[in-house]
């Protein structure tokens, strides 16, 4: 029974948004917004392979960042490479291997980044896997919450540092961590966040993506109380044609295959807010919000929960081998 109510829980709120996407398209659809070149920048983009990680990638490119595609197929993020520097001219684009699904392959992901001693001004934790069958990460971890939230939660720990180093008065590096609405019908059981008494693989999502929430939030007063030139957002895509699709209901994807030109965003729509995180000025120092259309809304109630972002902190921390650098310096 609590499988079939988290699946219809989803499904409710892709209806929702899908009714608001087809709206704004009929009243004359999105507008791509438009930045000035940053030749000067260095970013990171976990799942720069493929959908919307490939679109923020190829934006980031198009206005002169120099990109690095983090992602675990190496055959298909050299034809990224090869396609973002055909299309947009830029030949600082790369590719690093790094399976967010093994903390052994972020650690090294990490060494191997600092070894080309680059600044890091932008890590985009875009990549995640969605309502898959039950599976384990190479550590252990229901793949969701492993994956989207742990695997993005070590990597962002391990990059802080570069991001500090990076940053400056007026020119602050940036977090952007992409969750999704489906973190509002998210339900958050600390003593069982990898789904173990009843596994339901749409609550296991929706899961993972409210903790990337507070863990974006949490960060941020982590930053704030540091005094770092470093901000952490959270962006929310819409409902994307993509193909993460592949394990949700046949309807869905029936719907996609025939109205998603209608009703999904593109790839490059659904970039556009994360790419808007990453660089606009309008966000210069400015963290801990979170972002959809590239405006600022409210998030599910629960993520404000100082305490529960604390708790979720720690139990992160003890998860991954991360020192818990937030005891003594953010107070609760």
């Amino acid at each position: 029974m609590a499988r079939v109510s988290a699946a219809l829980r989803v499904y409710a709120v892709g209806a929702a948004l899908l009714l608001l996407q087809l709206l704004r398209r009929c009243r004359g659809g999105f507008s791509p917004p438009v930045f000035c070149r940053q030749p000067d920048r260095v970013a990171v983009v976990t799942g720069g392979t493929d959908g919307i990680g490939y679109s923020t990638a190829k934006q980031l490119a198009r206005l002169g960042v120099h990109v690095i595609i983090a992602g675990n197929n190496e055959e298909r993020a050299q034809q990224a490479v090869s396609r973002i520097k055909e299309e947009t001219l830029n030949t600082k684009v790369e590719f690093l291997y790094c399976n967010l699904a093994s903390m052994k392959s972020i650690r090294q992901f990490v060494k191997n980044f600092k070894m080309k001693r680059l600044p890091l001004h932008v890590l985009v934790n875009n990549a995640g896997v969605m309502m898959v069958p039950q599976r384990k990460t190479e550590d252990g971890f229901e793949e969701h919450f492993g994956l989207n939230y742990l695997g993005h939660f070590l990597l962002t720990s391990l990059l802080l540092d570069s991001l500090k180093e990076s940053g400056s008065p007026g020119r602050s590096s940036r977090v952007v961590t992409v969750s999704s609405a489906t973190h509002y019908v998210g339900e958050l059981n600390l003593e069982d966040l990898q789904s173990s008494s009843c596994y339901s693989p749409h609550g296991a999502y929706a899961r993972s993506k409210l903790a990337l929430v507070m863990f974006s939030y949490h960060l941020q007063r982590l930053l704030e109380a540091q005094g770092c030139h470093v901000t952490a957002n959270v962006v929310d895509p819409g409902v994307v044609n993509t193909d993460l699709y592949k394990h949700v209901f046949w309807g869905t994807r029936l719907v996609q295959r025939i109205l998603g030109w209608l009703l999904f965003k593109t790839p490059d729509e659904g970039a556009w807010t994360s790419v808007y995180a990453a660089v606009s000025p309008e966000l210069e120092g400015l963290g801990g919000r979170y972002l959809y259309n590239e405006k600022e809304t409210k998030s599910l109630e629960v993520t404000y929960d100082q305490k529960l972002q604390q708790q979720l902190w720690a139990r992160s921390c003890q998860m991954t081998g991360v020192t818990d650098v937030t005891r003594g310096t953010i107070l609760d």
